[in-house]
């Protein structure tokens, strides 16, 4: 739970701070959210000899992808946890712990900025724009990758659905940016075009989600997230019990075989430094 006073940016650092929560983020939610990183890689033009930046690089799945298609990737996060693993991971790429919207690098260095997921964790997003905006050199593309609207990308928008059905979604978290923001392909370009970048677009990249039972989207998601996991974990026992229910109805109908295939399709959006 948040404390009080505390920032949205606080509050976001702190939970990607937890050491529990990253590692159960990469055990369940990396096997959806890597289902988009070539896509995303394509948009960016990442080619061998491309300079690319890995904003909110997490455990560092998208700069990885880059250096094995030849590409000299660098990868940031603000969370130290996060770094370690990425460095774990992929020992001869470079991460760096650091700020989306202050990034600490020379303007006009990148060929590519890239973005997988991360746009929902910033407090300023159109600052980040901005700082991808100034690493660019002249051509260089920008792209990133945010959860489709809750009616696509079901595993997430039945979450809140059953939330706001059941329990409570005013739980005192700080207020932070609309999760699903850019899932609206106009509110991708014009933030795009307002940081100066040209030719901006967007498309849909399918992802599912293959869980054993209904029940485990409501556990990752409870520990291995942090604003969806505080609004969860503030709901009353009874409000929790519900919520579980409602979700167990909503993705009965995606049972494949001896498990479950829920859609957690990405919005892509692309544009270029003019």
């Amino acid at each position: 739970m948040a404390k009080s006073g505390q920032s949205f940016q606080e509050f976001e650092r702190a939970g990607w701070e937890d050491s529990g929560v990253v590692t159960k983020y990469h055990e369940h939610l990396s096997d959806v959210t890597t289902q988009s990183v070539e896509a995303l890689l394509d948009a960016a033009g990442v080619r061998n000899g491309s300079r690319v930046l890995d904003v909110a690089t997490g455990a560092g799945y998208i700069a990885g992808a880059a250096a094995q298609r030849g590409a000299d990737a660098i990868g940031i996060d603000f969370s130290a946890a996060q770094v370690r693993m990425a460095r774990e991971r992929y020992p001869t790429v470079r991460f760096e712990q650091a700020d989306a919207e202050a990034l600490p690098f020379d303007s006009d260095t990148f060929d590519a900025v890239v973005n997988g997921f991360g746009m929902c964790h910033l407090p300023n997003p159109e600052v980040a724009f901005r700082e991808a905006f100034r690493m660019l050199k002249r051509g260089g593309r920008v792209a990133f990758t945010v959860w489709d609207t809750p009616e696509r990308a079901v595993a997430f928008g039945a979450v809140y659905a059953a939330v706001r059905a059941h329990g409570s979604m005013d739980v005192g978290l700080p207020a932070g940016p609309n999760f699903f923001l850019f899932s609206d392909p106009e509110q991708s370009r014009k933030a795009l075009l307002n940081a100066g970048f040209v030719s901006p677009s967007c498309c849909q990249v399918p992802q599912t989600w293959r869980v054993p039972d209904p029940d485990k989207i409501f556990e990752v998601i409870t520990e291995g997230s942090v604003r969806a996991a505080a609004t969860l974990r503030a709901q009353s026992p009874s409000a929790r019990q519900a919520i579980k229910a409602a979700l167990r109805d909503t993705f009965t109908v995606y049972r494949s075989g001896d498990s479950f295939a829920v859609p957690a399709p990405a919005v892509l959006a692309t544009a270029v430094k003019p």
